[in-house]
């Protein structure tokens, strides 16, 4: 589940290096001399093959703002994934935790949850969630916090894995992104399992220096 703007970047950069892993062209098709999908568990955990033979990711792409989603419907990638399973609101968060988690978040939520569980029952053996999202936007901490809320109370056995990216005084991009953080570590300690801290100025300075 890919929550905001971080979120769905993280997503959009990663999903080439999963495609030349796998083997998968930017159709969603696999060349006639690879044979993967079957016994392979690792292609199984992030692919799940049509009757048509085309392999989508196992998605979902929210944000409260059509922006960064219409980067994914438009870039190299745009036929891999199912255009239902890419959420987009007219009206962004405006950096307002309160904006995504009690207003405009909560009239998002049921959709998105109606989405995710439509993509939980193809799975043969759900076991967990991976969330990504940065929690210094309204969008990645307010709506994000209020989706592992209703993933708790909807999927209360399944694991939820977090990985979240901190703002850092340096790379500020909204003075009230750490007061955003602040609001969402409450449910990030709360009803993630797991969760893996990314610090935003880091991961700006590996992308400078590689």
């Amino acid at each position: 589940i890919h929550i905001g703007q971080a979120g769905i970047q993280v997503r959009n950069a990663c999903c080439e290096l999963y495609c030349l892993e796998h083997g998968i062209q930017p159709d969603g098709q696999m060349p006639s001399d690879k044979t993967v999908g079957g016994g392979d568990d690792a292609f199984n955990t992030f692919f799940s093959e049509t009757g048509v033979g085309k392999h989508v990711p196992l998605a979902v792409f929210v944000d409260l703002e059509p922006t960064v989603i219409d980067e994914v419907r438009t870039g190299t990638y745009r036929q891999l994934f199912h255009p239902e399973l890419l959420i987009s609101g007219k009206e962004d968060a405006a950096n307002n935790f309160a904006r995504g988690h009690y207003t405009i978040g909560k009239e998002t939520v049921d959709f998105c949850l109606d989405r995710i569980c439509k993509l939980a029952d193809n799975c043969t053996s759900l076991q967990r969630f991976l969330v990504f999202n940065a929690v210094g936007g309204g969008t990645g901490s307010g709506l994000g916090s209020l989706l592992l809320e209703r993933l708790s109370v909807d999927y209360g056995k399944k694991s939820k894995l977090g990985f979240t990216v901190y703002p850092s005084p340096q790379v500020l991009t909204s003075i009230v992104e750490p007061y955003n953080s602040v609001l969402s570590t409450h449910s990030l300690l709360e009803h993630t399992d797991v969760a893996v801290l990314l610090d935003n100025e880091a991961m700006y300075d590996i992308c400078r220096h590689s």
